[in-house]
């Protein structure tokens, strides 16, 4: 049997019917859906923050660090809501994501010295990103302990 037959199989894995069970636990409960809207919510809010905290004509590099950081923080809080057996995974793509807003006001600003209301901004999104995004990794983590007892 070649690699790429046997790396292909992971169908006759012993320990994948259990991994589905826990996986379709942890994603139906209702603390998972709440998680899950609300990294959907704080990414929406982090893409249109350049214009919610008035910016948008100020800081063009910010505005467009904001705004995409902003939509792949939704897409993964989307991607956990319609298919959380193929995303979940991702959950901890959010925290780099939430970092890089934390510290992006000095970074991707043009004289790195952006303004107090802009610093607070993606200070307060970004570890909001970060502790949800651990929230719904740490779902997971303790489904996985818990059914091991």
């Amino acid at each position: 049997m070649s690699y790429s037959q046997h790396s292909s199989d992971i169908g006759g894995h012993p320990e994948l019917a259990e991994m589905w069970d826990r996986l379709e636990r942890t994603a139906s409960s209702g603390k998972a859906v709440v998680v899950e809207g609300l990294i959907l919510l704080a990414g929406l809010y982090a893409a249109i923050s350049p214009w919610v905290v008035h910016f948008s004509g100020t800081e063009a590099g910010l505005t467009i660090n904001n705004l995409v950081v902003g939509l792949a923080v939704a897409a993964i809080g989307l991607g956990l809501a319609l298919a959380p057996d193929r995303m979940f995974r991702l959950t901890w793509a959010s925290v780099p994501l939430g970092i890089w807003l934390i510290i992006s006001p000095w970074v991707a600003t043009a004289a790195h010295s952006a303004g107090a209301g802009i610093i607070w901004n993606n200070v307060v999104t970004g570890a909001v990103i970060c502790v949800l995004g651990l929230a719904a990794a740490g779902m997971t983590i303790g489904v996985t302990r818990q059914s091991s007892r």
